[in-house]
């Protein structure tokens, strides 16, 4: 048999994808299947908008990250003429990986192996010894350049790249999404945002799906942090007073019952993009109009410069939490937070944490935002470290073929579909059930 038989008999058909999902369960395969993974690299993350970088990362010619897109590493810089390209993190010459470090800023990226070196856009500048290639060889020949992602679009400062031919807009794909993506950015009294340097990178071992439905599972933490809950409960009033009891408040936050699971209002979208009411609305960082501390008023009164009044009091009055903007980026508005969640394999997944500035904003501000960041994401987080074991636990339960199938029927009978087609509901794993929707949709889509 050759190893084209071989691979076609392998390949997973529409029928096979389709027998993983039911209305309200899934099948275990759909996060320990690497067949299944593999898929998902080529018709979700190599077939839609993908989240690769924010352009405060890329002020000057030169900067540059280094990120994932699909199963390929990329580098995503800004040249000299002031565009932004995403490129392979791979020589054209044999294949060597280029750079090895996460960000910074370089004129050039020269090849550790045979030191061909390449400008931010990608291009070939110099090889060394060039006498000893073929007259046939010529620099600017595009085969001896750095590899481009073709489609690449930004949406206010949000970059994102698609490796397919013929992609439809941004726009499409982002859909009522850009509505936290605008309040992030008009939070700033200056119109601006930038990613901190406070940022961490989160590892766990566990498909990438399961981050993603922790982030709209609103049962999980009366359970999963009541380690942290009890504590804060009896901890008096300001007993975090350094952060002006803003751990304390956010601790306590995590306590639900039936009013909270009752109470938050969840949202889902046809494309998987889902998000819910904010739960932390105590405190410092409830930013109410009403009795407020002297930074939130300074705050404010910069904001309503730039914007007026009813224009502050409706930025500021968006109260959502936990945007997940299918597939890999989460973003919270008020907090100034987002998560990019990028897949490695079928059971290893990287998570990283941003914390924005809003450029313009008090910098106690700033310090709050920093303070969420590490009290809810960061690796010492009492929080985050919670939800990692219980998404490890719940990938070695699937890695198992007893009971193959997962329950997701919460909610299933109360769910309400409006009249733009969003789903909404309340103490419902409807938002799972939307982003396996999505899923199935895309898995599927180029069988059909």
């Amino acid at each position: 048999m050759s190893n084209a038989q071989a691979s076609d008999e392998m390949q997973l058909h529409a029928a096979d994808i389709q027998a993983l999902i039911r209305p309200d369960h899934v099948h275990r395969r759909a996060y320990a299947d690497s067949q299944v993974f593999a898929m998902e690299q080529e018709r979700i993350f190599g077939k839609l908008w993908i989240y690769v970088a924010h352009e405060s990362q890329l002020k000057q010619p030169g900067d540059f990250i280094r990120t994932h897109l699909s199963k390929y590493e990329v580098l995503v810089t800004r040249h000299n003429d002031g565009q932004i390209y995403v490129l392979h993190n791979r020589c054209p010459h044999r294949g060597a990986r280029l750079c090895m470090t996460d960000g910074g800023t370089s004129r050039t990226f020269s090849c550790p192996y045979h030191a061909w070196v390449f400008r931010p856009d990608g291009t070939l500048s110099s090889v060394p010894h060039p006498r000893s290639y073929p007259a046939s060889f010529k620099i600017d020949d595009p085969q001896n350049h750095m590899q481009r992602i073709s489609n690449v679009q930004s949406y206010r400062g949000f970059v994102f790249a698609n490796l397919s031919d013929n992609p439809p807009p941004l726009l499409d794909h982002l859909g009522p999404m850009t509505e936290v993506i605008d309040n992030l950015v008009d939070r700033a009294p200056d119109g601006e945002v930038e990613i901190a340097d406070s940022s961490f990178s989160l590892e766990y071992s566990g498909n990438w799906k399961l981050h993603l439905e922790n982030a709209a599972d609103i049962f999980h933490p009366t359970f999963v942090h009541s380690s942290s809950v009890l504590p804060a409960r009896k901890a008096p009033v300001n007993a975090s007073s350094l952060d002006q009891d803003q751990t304390r408040e956010m601790l306590l936050a995590n306590g639900f019952g039936f009013k909270e699971w009752e109470g938050i209002q969840l949202t889902g979208t046809d494309d998987g993009h889902t998000y819910m009411t904010s739960f932390y609305d105590q405190g410092v960082l409830a930013n109410q109009k009403v009795n407020q501390d002297p930074v939130s008023a300074r705050y404010r009164a910069l904001l309503t410069e730039r914007l007026g009044a009813e224009r502050t009091d409706a930025v500021l009055g968006m109260n959502r939490f936990n945007n997940i903007i299918y597939p890999n980026l989460i973003i919270n508005a008020q907090y100034q937070q987002m998560r990019v969640t990028i897949p490695l394999s079928v059971d290893r997944t990287l998570v990283r944490v941003h914390c924005f500035r809003l450029k313009g904003a008090p910098d106690e501000m700033f310090h709050r935002a920093v303070r969420f960041l590490t009290n809810i994401g960061s690796p010492a987080s009492m929080i985050f470290s919670d939800d990692v074991e219980m998404l490890e636990r719940c990938q070695r339960g699937l890695a198992t073929e007893t009971g193959p199938w997962i329950d997701f029927s919460r909610g299933l009978d109360n769910d309400q579909t409006g009249a733009d087609g969003s789903i909404s509901g309340a103490a419902s794993e409807m938002p799972m059930r939307v982003q396996f929707k999505a899923w199935l949709k895309h898995m599927t889509a180029e069988a059909a």
